[in-house]
């Protein structure tokens, strides 16, 4: 039995405009080069989701962060929550995942 797994090297070339390509795709997908370019070949395609458009899912998972800190440190204060806190949190976070699920359902994916 090998102690090592067996490997294949392959040497590809590429032109100038084609390897800038396989960069700026790179770079897009936040993948060093070669994780790129293996992942292509071997899973033949990348979904790529821009995030950016995701800002208002962010901020709303950032306020439901607040919200806990929040409820944490009434709590440490007082060694009590209120029910009424809760239910709060628990709209927003209600809230957050209605945001979300529209966000990914209405998303377009861009193959790559």
């Amino acid at each position: 039995m090998r102690k090592y797994k067996q490997v294949k090297e392959k040497k590809v070339t590429y032109d100038l405009d084609e390897w800038e390509e396989v960069e700026r795709r790179a770079a897009k997908m936040h993948m060093k080069t070669g994780t790129y370019i293996k992942r292509v070949s071997v899973d033949k395609r990348i979904k790529y989701c821009d995030m950016e458009a995701a800002s208002s899912v962010v901020n709303a998972i950032n306020a439901v962060g607040n919200n806990i800190n929040q409820l944490t440190r009434k709590a440490n204060e007082i060694n009590s929550i209120y029910a009424g806190d809760i239910e709060n949190l628990q709209a927003g976070v209600k809230e957050i995942c209605h945001i979300v699920n529209s966000f990914l359902s209405g998303q377009q994916w861009d193959t790559l």
